[in-house]
């Protein structure tokens, strides 16, 4: 017997839809609350670790994903030199275990169509345009008041929402994200030939810059510097800064700037990390994903925590027959020590980009915190 019957699920990004569709399976009903709409996805390309992968697999959707996305096992590191010079290519560590490769690379918005299209099968009820402005509570239910005046009323409450939750405001957690003083370009372009897995750049023009194959097709390429506010500046504008860093790297950046040419394929954003201090819950109501725990994309572990975060309150929803101090004890010994682990290391590498030399202790870093996840959940 389900611990709930039904469930309310507040946001409808990567983390949000899996858990919505991992109750669904179970025989749960889940309404999926989104301020936007599903398909609003933001930004380019996704990286998504072996661990991930694992995870999108519980969700039901593994097949659907190496189908659209690059799948791949290596890593290339080149030299910030007038060629672009490969230093070494090494096989990365499956994370997710033998039978799913290191990584993949995929448009975010063909994950966010294939988690949408899988919640629809298993018969969730997704809800676009709902931005939830109430939460209460009793024993043993949660009422929650969208913008429009509409109630839902459920056995639990997921908030999903992100890191600037809702949900998690409504619960009186005054805790807010930090800023880092990192900033990061982004874009996404046609795949440049020859490219067949992650490739970095560490030094040179910013701190580091990288490309990855999203799909037989295309890649997503970045630049990490320090952060300005570039808020006056036009996507016109915002483009060509983007051109001047990547002007200074070569090798297959020789042909992505000849690619950069669309300002509307171009995004900026700030690092920044968070950790919810204490537990993630509160009575009937817990936050998942950024609403509880979120990193810089030094180890590409964004999503696979949300995923991992979804899997586990899942599966233990669904196989205990009532919400008690036991279920959330078994929740924080699988979940707060890898999640911890993951924000601190991503900080850790973070800032060991500001010091030249340190690439070794990051990479031996990277290996252990994959060796973690590797483990079972």
């Amino acid at each position: 017997m389900n611990a709930v019957n039904n469930v309310i699920v507040a946001g409808g990004g990567i983390t949000g839809l899996a858990a919505a569709c991992l109750l669904a399976e179970a025989g749960v009903a889940v309404d999926v609350l989104e301020a936007r709409r599903t398909s609003d996805a933001v930004g380019s390309g996704i990286s998504l670790q072996g661990n991930a992968l694992r995870m999108l697999d519980r969700v039901g959707v593994w097949d659907q994903v190496r189908s659209a996305a690059s799948v791949f096992d290596g890593l290339v590191l080149r030299a910030p030199d007038d060629a672009g010079t490969e230093l070494f290519r090494v096989d990365t560590h499956r994370a997710g275990g033998v039978e799913y490769p290191a990584a993949a690379g995929m448009y975010r918005p063909d994950l966010a169509r294939i988690l949408r299209e899988r919640a629809d099968e298993l018969g969730v009820h997704v809800h676009e345009g709902q931005k939830v402005v109430s939460v209460e509570q009793g024993e043993d239910d949660v009422i929650v008041t969208t913008a429009s005046g509409t109630l839902f009323e459920a056995d639990f409450l997921i908030g999903a929402d992100g890191l600037r939750s809702t949900v998690r405001s409504l619960l009186g957690i005054e805790a807010e994200p930090e800023m880092l003083d990192f900033g990061v370009w982004r874009a996404f372009v046609p795949l440049i030939s020859g490219v067949t897995c992650t490739e970095l750049i560490y030094g040179g023009a910013a701190y580091y810059s990288g490309y990855s194959p999203t799909g037989p097709d295309t890649m997503y390429a970045y630049i990490v510097d320090d952060y300005e506010d570039r808020s006056e500046l036009s996507a016109d504008q915002m483009l060509e800064k983007m051109r001047e860093l990547a002007a200074q790297y070569h090798g297959p950046w020789d042909e992505i700037l000849g690619h950069l040419t669309d300002a509307s394929r171009v995004n900026y954003t700030r690092m920044s990390f968070f950790t919810l201090p204490g537990q993630w819950h509160r009575g009937r109501i817990a936050l998942l994903g950024d609403a509880a725990h979120t990193c810089p994309p030094t180890l590409a572990q964004g999503a696979a925590q949300g995923l991992e975060d979804a899997v586990v309150l899942a599966e233990l929803l669904t196989s205990r027959s009532v919400i008690d101090d036991g279920m959330w004890d078994e929740f924080y010994a699988r979940r707060l020590p890898r999640a911890t682990a993951v924000v601190e290391s991503s900080l850790q590498i973070a800032e060991w980009r500001r010091t030249p030399g340190k690439d070794r202790e990051s990479a031996e870093l990277m290996t252990t915190v994959s060796e973690l996840l590797s483990q079972p959940l």
